[in-house]
């Protein structure tokens, strides 16, 4: 026994109860985070009461760029760590190879998180907030004086809480862990029991302050069987795009990176910041998160081009954004592109075929999770995230055709897990790079002396 394990573990029910503590808290702060954000994206509202024509874009472009370099300000000044999404830092730390400094991390990531996602950048809330609510379990932990295993048990726990905050998705955040996290989670029904009533409770906040109606709620009929196999090839789409965005996401934070070490860091975010700002205005549905723009654009009867050209801005837009360094997740990005994808996909589609008219929804809705499961490469997360966010139920089997393709086609081609790819960046750049495999399975895998005692 070292020095740094405590003389023994806490009882199941104290553990158990630290769990609820851990979501209750990590609940609040993603509400507040939520509704942080969402006051802090009304700013242009302000301005456009002020000034009209030329000096409200010039005035949006000054406002836009302010928010996001004093973002990155505050990461590279004081959390360098809580640059992107951070679940990739909760990977490393699951692993033991990073580090969760709490104390700095979690002011930074709210408060950066909520200058950067309110400015207008394409960023989604859910990164921020399951770094946030890991933060949160790892304090808890510390305080608790944790053995490392319930110290990382507790730590999977907040991400998850942080996850069911974010989306209203108790469900999917303990997938999350589960499949996302397979290799890293110190499985045992401790640890797992106490993934479930971390989630649950964070849940149970998020909706007592903001409601218990789906986040992305979008009602669809069920589509008929023989439309089946229109998804077996939107999901086959899916999975050439989410290995462009993967690589296009890496390059672009490798590119920014030079262009930082070349020039200055804040450079890239002054200028994306600038160009966000009056896009707010000219072309709102290239900015944001894009929750809004995928629940309302199968409903809105674009043409084909018009689709074509909103996938390309949302991808170049999250590309851009990303890269920044600002606190900012992809999940909403990702959503909200293969909103876009699955639309388009339908619109040729009903070019050659006639299409019920639910059909262009049905595909929006089963490409979220195909372009998830593409890129984050975890399937039954996008599934059952997907349900949970629009309620769509009917809709589960095409879903599940899109998903599963979809990761397929990505396995197929050789892609790899955006947040691994990402982890393996960060170990690279701090001089650091993963350890084989077989030595990462001391802490991690279902540990059966915790119901058969040795």
């Amino acid at each position: 026994m070292t020095s740094a394990e405590p003389a023994q573990k806490p009882r199941d029910i104290v553990y158990y109860a630290l769990a609820a503590l851990v979501g209750f808290i990590g609940g609040g702060v993603g509400a507040g985070f939520h509704w942080a954000t969402v006051k802090a994206g009304e700013w242009p509202l302000l301005l456009r009461e002020h000034f009209q024509g030329p000096a409200l874009y010039a005035a949006l472009s000054v406002g836009a760029a302010l928010m996001v370099a004093l973002a990155v300000f505050l990461v590279r000044r004081f959390a360098p760590e809580a640059a992107g999404s951070g679940v990739q830092e909760i990977e490393g730390a699951l692993e033991g190879l990073r580090e969760v400094r709490w104390k700095r991390v979690l002011p930074v990531k709210f408060v950066g998180g909520v200058l950067a996602l309110g400015s207008g950048l394409v960023a989604g809330r859910e990164g921020p907030t399951i770094h946030m609510g890991a933060s949160i379990a790892k304090a808890i932990s510390n305080a608790a004086g944790l053995s490392t295993r319930d110290s990382r048990g507790l730590l999977a726990a907040g991400a998850a809480a942080g996850l069911a905050a974010a989306f209203n998705a108790p469900l999917a955040a303990i997938l999350f862990v589960i499949e996302e996290t397979r290799r890293q989670f110190p499985y045992g029904l401790r640890t797992y029991s106490a993934v479930i009533i971390c989630s649950a409770a964070s849940a149970i906040v998020a909706q007592v302050i903001g409601g218990t109606e789906p986040d992305m709620q979008m009602d669809v009929a069920a589509v008929p069987l023989h439309f089946l196999p229109a998804f077996i090839g939107l999901g086959g789409v899916l999975g050439v795009v989410g290995i462009a965005f993967n690589a296009a996401l890496v390059f672009s934070l490798d590119a920014a990176r030079g262009l930082a070490l070349k020039v200055s860091p804040y450079v890239l975010p002054v200028v994306v910041g600038a160009a966000v700002g009056p896009l707010l205005v000219l072309r709102p549905e290239a900015t944001f998160g894009g929750e809004m723009l995928a629940v309302s654009l199968p409903g809105m009867g674009l043409p084909a081009l018009t689709l074509a050209g909103i996938v390309l801005i949302r991808f170049a837009m999250t590309m851009a954004s990303y890269s920044t360094g600002i606190p900012g997740g992809i999940f909403a990005p990702i959503l909200a592109l293969a909103t876009a994808v699955g639309v388009l996909f339908a619109t040729l589609l009903g070019s050659l075929f006639p299409l019920p008219p639910q059909m262009l929804a049905a595909c929006g809705i089963a490409a979220m999770g195909g372009l998830f499961s593409a890129t984050v490469r975890a399937p039954l997360v996008g599934m059952v995230l997907v349900a949970e966010l629009t309620g769509a139920y009917d809709l589960l089997l095409p879903t599940i055709l899109t998903c599963v393709t979809a990761n397929l086609v990505a396995e197929g081609l050789g892609g790899k897990p955006i947040y691994e790819v990402l982890l393996d960046r960060t170990l690279r750049l701090a001089g650091m790079p993963r350890p084989p495999e077989p030595e990462q399975d001391v802490i991690g895998g279902w540990d059966e002396r915790e119901r058969r005692p040795q």
